[in-house]
């Protein structure tokens, strides 16, 4: 299955570049890395040291098949199964799952914790479930 990282991180310090890197590895069986959203490293966060190690990272992972995009809204709309895998900071995967399944993924795996309060989970997973969408959070 085609996978998108969302918030992948600085390299060898993200959980979403180490999910990265066992997809590009070749460890994760079925699943093929093709796209990458860091809205940090590509965006605000550019110039900084772990910015550029980013991008130094996104050039080689994009002789891999893999693109690298600012933003969920910035890629095209999947054509088919898809699997979104979200690793932001807490406060932010609420607002990118809404996306992610707006964008139209097939499947959501959500790193933890996925939101601030329980309260904020079970609104999403009703969001989804509306949407045929399934999740699954990793531990």
């Amino acid at each position: 299955m085609d996978v998108t990282v969302v918030a992948c991180g600085a390299p060898k310090l993200g959980m979403g570049w180490y999910h990265c890197k066992q997809m590009l590895d070749g460890r994760v069986k079925g699943a093929r890395l093709v796209d990458v959203v860091e809205p940090f490293f590509l965006g605000a966060g550019r110039d900084s040291p772990p910015g550029k190690e980013f991008a130094a990272w996104g050039e080689k992972a994009a002789k891999q098949g893999v693109t690298c995009y600012k933003s969920i809204s910035e890629m095209p709309k999947p054509k088919g199964p898809k699997l979104v895998l979200i690793c932001g900071r807490t406060a932010d995967n609420p607002g990118l799952f809404r996306e992610a399944v707006d964008q139209g993924f097939s499947h959501v795996y959500l790193e933890k914790p996925g939101a601030a309060s329980v309260a904020e989970l079970q609104e999403m997973a009703e969001y989804a479930r509306s949407k045929g969408v399934p999740v699954f959070p990793l531990y």
